[in-house]
């Protein structure tokens, strides 16, 4: 008998996305699995029961109906487990248990088993996994249009009756995922645009977008493990404001989009920066929900300050819900099936690297080493 597989509808405030489309449901029944929907759950990403239905899933009143019979949930944000989650029982979603590892130890004390989604690693055979870099792209997209309906003017150069129109200046901080989507849409809008990283090995990405790339001196290189930025010290964040600053005064927007996995975001743009640049100009931090890339963003908010705009967005790829679903349920049944055999049996073997990584929790144990260190557990005990 082939697995067991139950989608639950999303319950985080604004959380619009579903963990699998129907498009992705064939893929699984292909292999021999059977899934259960909760009962409109793809609505705010308009896929209806109906086409869940018309794909051979069964779908179910609620959630406790989706849990009781499933081996396996799939999920957008792992949900509290109590209640819901039966012992034995596996979750696959997006837990954050870097900056979140309670939500961890909760799954354990349930004896349940948990995959995150955020710690695929960051290899080739794991690229059509990796939630970060699909939900990312989303974001850089998005953070140009919130940008471009904030700024008091607009985006391309326009010969009117009444003169020429400048276009915008807009600089994007940070070149991964992000911001080189967020380039190629300011690009596509019409803005000049800069891009800046301190990984100067991206400096021929950014400009293969058309872009050009801001030279900030900053002493060693800036590449740190698993191709992302790493942690500046204190001499060097220093020389690196007081070079941004005079480039921020330049610029109509800025696009931050700047994190290091588990630790808060880093400060690029402090209060005094931001207040240097022109009135009228907006700043869209992409880091909010970690603290932010400038001093001044509150995150889910937009404020502003000396005619400087700061919108602080949170949550970025829910506002597309439809493409974010569809490229987060294709993610998700990759993975999953990495860890099918043939037969369509689960096997977890831990031997390969993408499952290992991923796997926080098993059988009530905390077994990831990077969470067991957060939470102070040995790996004797776990």
């Amino acid at each position: 008998m082939g697995l067991s597989i139950g989608v639950l509808r999303e319950t985080l405030t604004g959380e619009r996305r579903v963990a699998m489309t129907p498009k992705v449901i064939d893929l699984l029944a292909k292999a021999g699995a059977s899934v259960v929907v909760e009962c409109g759950a793809g609505e705010e990403a308009g896929f209806p029961d109906q086409e869940y239905t018309a794909k051979g899933a069964t779908v179910a009143a609620n959630a406790a109906a989706v849990s009781e019979g499933a081996q396996i949930l799939l999920t957008v944000r792992a949900p509290e487990p109590g209640g819901l989650v039966r012992r034995g029982q596996i979750v696959i979603g997006m837990a954050d248990p870097l900056s979140d590892p309670q939500l961890s130890a909760r799954y354990a004390e349930a004896g349940a088993t948990l995959f995150s989604m955020e710690l695929v690693p960051r290899i080739t055979r794991a690229q059509s996994m990796d939630v970060l870099s699909s939900m990312a792209s989303i974001a850089g997209y998005k953070a140009v249009l919130i940008a471009a309906s904030t700024l008091p003017r607009m985006f391309p150069m326009m010969s009117t009756a009444a003169g020429t129109v400048a276009p915008a200046r807009v600089l994007v901080l940070g070149a991964g995922v992000a911001g080189l989507q967020a380039i190629a849409t300011a690009r596509r809008l019409g803005a000049v645009v800069s891009g800046y990283d301190v990984r100067s090995a991206v400096k021929e990405q950014i400009e293969s977008l058309g872009a050009k790339f801001v030279n900030i001196t900053i002493g060693a290189a800036g590449e740190g493990q698993g191709g992302y930025a790493r942690a500046l010290t204190d001499e060097e964040i220093r020389s690196q404001r007081e070079q941004m600053a005079a480039v921020l005064k330049e610029m109509d927007v800025v696009i931050t989009t700047a994190a290091v996995p588990g630790r808060k975001a880093p400060i690029l743009i402090t209060r005094e920066m931001a207040l240097g640049m022109s009135p009228g100009s907006v700043i869209v931090d992409l880091a909010a929900e970690r603290g932010g890339n400038c001093e001044l963003t509150k995150a889910g908010a937009t404020i502003a300050e000396n005619g400087v705009t700061i919108v602080g967005p949170i949550n970025v790829p829910a506002t597309v819900p439809n493409h974010a679903s569809q490229m987060y349920g294709r993610n998700l049944v990759t993975f999953l099936k990495n860890m099918m055999t043939k037969e369509g049996v689960l096997n977890i073997d831990t031997a390969d690297e993408i499952t290992r990584d991923t796997l926080v929790v098993r059988d009530g144990q905390i077994v990831n080493s990077r969470v067991q260190e957060l939470l102070g557990v040995t790996a004797s005990r776990a």
